[in-house]
């Protein structure tokens, strides 16, 4: 194995760790639906997509995802909650990296995140409806939403809790990009060569 490539797997390993730590240390907002945690577990995601690319980053998803399936466990062993997760994950780090890679700089990247938190605030407001509300009924026998019922989690919890998290996240990533510019770059360049 290459230099190159034990560097990737080690650092893909040391951000998916650091992702599952995050996510452990989550927080619900007030007036939203109390299964709707904030996190800042993409973070480490984001830091992958910049330096090593697409891959890079949805391994990080993966991993974080499955050791929390591992250590929080599942009341149905069917991991609904870290399958959203990681789709959520996906929608936000892949529109990143398209922007960034096309404009290495604050103005890209600061592009990139706008457009990751409307696609995940979109994507999770359409999936939610179509598939993970219908799983959690199905896997975990919680009660079904309709009607009104249905409208108000969408519109009114899952839209607006995933645009505050992407702002979150948004402004974390863009305070940590400043700090951590020289290292990013360093990054990219080893792991290109």
């Amino acid at each position: 194995m290459n230099n190159k490539k034990l560097r990737k797997m080690i650092l893909i390993a040391m951000l998916g760790s650091i992702s599952t730590v995050l996510m452990q240390l989550n927080f619900p907002l007030p007036a939203l639906p109390a299964f709707l945690k904030i996190d800042f577990s993409e973070i480490p995601a984001v830091i992958a997509i910049m330096t090593m690319g697409p891959v890079a980053g949805i391994a990080v998803e993966l991993l974080k995802n499955v050791l929390h399936w591992f250590l929080s466990g599942s009341p149905t062993g069917v991991p609904v909650g870290e399958i959203a997760n990681f789709v959520t994950g996906i929608l936000f780090i892949m529109p990143i990296y398209f922007i960034f890679n096309k404009i290495k700089s604050t103005k890209g990247l600061t592009v990139g995140l706008i457009t990751g938190t409307v696609t995940m605030a979109i994507g999770m407001s359409v999936l939610n409806y179509a598939v993970f509300l219908p799983m959690y009924t199905y896997f975990l026998n919680v009660p079904a939403y309709t009607g009104d019922a249905l409208f108000n989690v969408i519109v009114l919890g899952i839209l607006p809790f995933n645009l505050i998290k992407g702002i979150m996240l948004m402004v974390v990533s863009l305070l940590l990009y400043k700090s951590m510019y020289k290292w990013i770059n360093q990054q990219q360049h080893k792991l290109s060569m």
